[in-house]
């Protein structure tokens, strides 16, 4: 019953504390949409220059005249295929490489719940015996991620 009624008194308490100035706030987010719209319409243009210039060089070297401007706003995709009418070939898709986690990182995440899950159920008061868990566990599992990191590093200069 204890519980209940704090997370009611929790839950009110949060929604009383609620900011009542939803005309700053909606002017907030009106701003904020605008100033997004603004730098939306802004790389567009700045890409669009640049396919100009892009149709402007393959049009004058392809009719052999000087460079001409090419009309603004003539949102054409480039053409792929070559003077010979030969389609260009596709680039090459570089595959990058995901930055993931770091086996000490891995090992305390994976230590600390080993580690509550066991103190909770072995220590009669689940909590403290859970929070003991948790650092015990975290401090081994790190400890031992760290470890593995060291020895791949030193396994990758000695390649």
């Amino acid at each position: 019953m204890k519980q209940i009624v704090l997370a009611l008194a929790t839950v009110v308490t949060l929604f009383s504390c609620s900011n009542n100035n939803s005309s700053d706030t909606a002017a907030a987010v009106e701003k904020a949409k605008k100033e997004t719209i603004d730098s939306i319409n802004a790389i567009n243009v700045a890409k669009q220059q640049v396919i100009d210039s892009m149709n402007a060089v393959k049009h004058s070297a392809h009719k052999g005249k000087t460079m001409e401007a090419a009309t603004p706003n003539s949102y054409a995709a480039p053409s792929t295929a070559a003077a010979d009418n030969t389609p260009a070939p596709a680039p090459a898709r570089v595959a990058k490489k995901k930055k993931g986690w770091s086996h000490t990182a891995k090992g305390a995440v994976v230590g600390a719940g080993a580690g509550a899950i066991t103190g909770a159920i072995i220590n009669p008061d689940h909590v403290k015996g859970a929070a003991i868990g948790t650092i015990i566990g975290a401090g081994v599992g790190a400890g031992t991620g760290a470890i593995v990191d060291h020895a791949k590093k030193k396994k990758a200069a000695n390649q």
